[in-house]
């Protein structure tokens, strides 16, 4: 682990060396960013240190001065640094390292990845992975214990939803949890089970807590190795800022480490899980921002319901494809309202997860409370998917100041079982992007990965087409809800900026601004739209640092 952290830093010294403190001037570009709401295109620019110093359109002459250090951008796209509004950087850092069943098309196919892995991995204590989806599989059923202890018998498997708020356990892991037939399913949580009563291997939400507590912790520095691996990954992507949905305390004390060391490649705007014990004691403390304005601790992730793949959704009537079953709510009424309360009085922005439609509008009724009795409007509170609403709910974002944090490749990723779930009515107020644009509600986009790809330009084609990568549906799924590119481009940028609080630090490029960009390999304002997500990031630059 020090090695690599050492390889790290190594590289972002030598990437960073030549840029520190010059003024340089970077022409033979298509630049555009969204400045003030509208779009702004430009040949060249210039950036003193970390932040931009002038935008040069066309007709106008560039400056000769000697001094200044020219950067040749090759004819290539120029956009702000993009910013994933929801993902974990721990979790995306794991998944780097982990079984990967993210396409798996069947259980066997999804134990037969993990057979690969364990055969390069043989010295692992515990085996786990992330992504498998049982819609997608020819049965469109839940796995169980029994595939995975034919070639796993002693060793312990822990294998994460798709969405993570389900998981699949082999019988070696459930001994040591002491799971049996008698083990109750805890308040927000359901262990499956099969007609004789006998856990089959998959515990959902609050039940997973059931395994993943006897999974070893990893250490200080090992959380060290995964965050760092995690962000440069991220930069890779074109991802300069990201929001880090549910940070425990261990990872907090790390970050501020990493950044009081200079070694972050990109920002990160943290969300303290309100689930860690010492949740109470970070909020006596207040909102932290590192001087270096890579890190920022001022805002709460609270998880209201489940996700919708697993029917932990919350909703108000009953699932269409499951008669009397409505989701799982993972806090009392009185518990949510009190956590929000004390995160809002101690000046946090809370931030909400919330996909069913009972979640959504349970939410939406504690911050109409809530924010009247702390007066916290401007600290712009967030639900965080805002997924599936009642059409009623939807003017309620602007009215409330609240900002909606969608994640537009969940709409393409579930729209085989979405309507299923809701049926044809509820669907009208799910992934209803132009519904709450309508409502002159702030839209702030994510992908929330490792649940989908943490690639921006995946989401950005999933916005504005409403496709797959096939081209499917024809003609998009409910396209009357899709984006424009212009909007969706400010969802990942200026709009995400404004959610973290930093709309006039990050987000847009024009004078002032810091010098977060990315250099693409193809003109997004002139391609088709269906080939957008195949874009390829070339460079990308925090601070006016190339860091990828």
């Amino acid at each position: 682990m020090k090695k690599i952290i050492k390889s790290l830093l190594a590289s972002s010294i030598l990437l960073s060396f030549s840029t520190l403190g010059e003024t340089s001037l970077i022409t033979n570009i298509k630049g555009y960013s969204i400045n003030d709401g509208k779009l702004t295109q430009f040949k060249a620019m210039t950036f003193k240190g970390d932040r931009v110093d002038r935008l040069f359109f066309q007709g106008e002459s560039l400056p000769d001065d000697a001094d200044l250090k020219h950067i040749d951008g090759q004819g290539q796209t120029m956009l702000p640094g993009l910013i994933d509004a929801h993902g974990h950087v721990l979790g995306y850092g794991l998944s780097l390292m982990r079984v990967q069943l993210r396409g798996a098309e069947s259980e066997q196919d999804a134990v037969e990845r993990v057979r690969l892995f364990r055969a390069e991995n043989p010295e692992l204590s515990w085996i786990q992975g992330r992504g498998w989806n049982q819609v997608l599989w020819p049965e469109k059923s839940f796995p169980t214990a029994l595939s995975l202890d034919k070639l796993f018998p002693d060793t312990p498997v822990w294998l994460r939803r798709i969405d993570g708020h389900a998981g699949w356990a082999n019988s070696a892991a459930m001994k040591l949890a002491n799971i049996g037939v008698e083990t109750q399913s805890p308040k927000g949580g359901e262990i499956v089970r099969d007609a004789n009563g006998l856990p089959t291997g998959v515990f959902i939400d609050n039940a997973m807590d059931l395994i993943t507590e006897n999974i070893p912790s990893l250490t200080r520095s090992e959380q060290e190795s995964v965050l760092l691996t995690s962000m440069n990954a991220l930069a890779k992507l074109g991802l300069t800022s990201v929001h880090d949905a549910g940070v425990g305390s261990m990872t907090l004390e790390v970050y501020k480490s990493l950044a009081k060391s200079e070694l972050m490649p990109i920002r990160v705007y943290t969300m303290v899980s309100a689930a860690d014990e010492q949740f109470k004691t970070l909020m006596e403390k207040g909102p932290y921002l590192d001087s270096s304005d890579k890190l920022a601790i001022r805002s709460v992730k609270i998880s209201s319901d489940g996700a919708l793949g697993s029917r932990g959704a919350a909703l108000i009537e009953d699932y269409s494809d499951l008669p009397g079953h409505r989701g799982l709510l993972l806090y009392s009424d009185k518990k949510l309202m009190e956590t929000m309360k004390m995160a809002m009085e101690a000046g946090f922005q809370v931030n909400t997860h919330a996909i069913g439609d009972n979640a959504n509008k349970l939410v939406l009724d504690n911050y109409e409370a809530l924010i009247k009795q702390t007066g916290t409007r401007e600290l712009r509170h967030r639900v965080e998917h805002a997924q599936v609403l009642r059409l009623e709910d939807i003017p309620r974002f602007a009215k409330l100041n609240v900002i909606a944090s969608m994640q537009a490749t969940h709409a393409t990723s579930d729209k085989n079982m979405a309507e299923d779930r809701l049926g044809n009515k509820r669907i009208k107020g799910a992934y209803a992007w132009r519904k709450l644009l309508e409502s002159d509600a702030i839209i702030a986009a994510g992908s929330d990965f490792p649940i989908e790809s943490a690639n921006p330009f995946f989401g950005l084609h999933a916005s504005i087409t409403r496709q797959d990568h096939k081209n499917l549906p024809e003609g998009g799924w409910y396209s009357q809800e899709r984006m424009t590119l212009i909007e969706a481009l400010k969802s990942f940028t200026r709009d995400a900026a404004f959610a973290a609080h930093q709309e006039n630090l990050i987000g847009q490029l024009k004078p002032g601004m810091k010098a977060d960009f990315i250099l693409i390999d193809s003109d997004i304002f002139n391609v088709e739209p269906e080939r957008l997500w195949q874009t390829k990031v070339n460079q990308t630059w925090v601070d006016g640092m190339r860091v990828f």
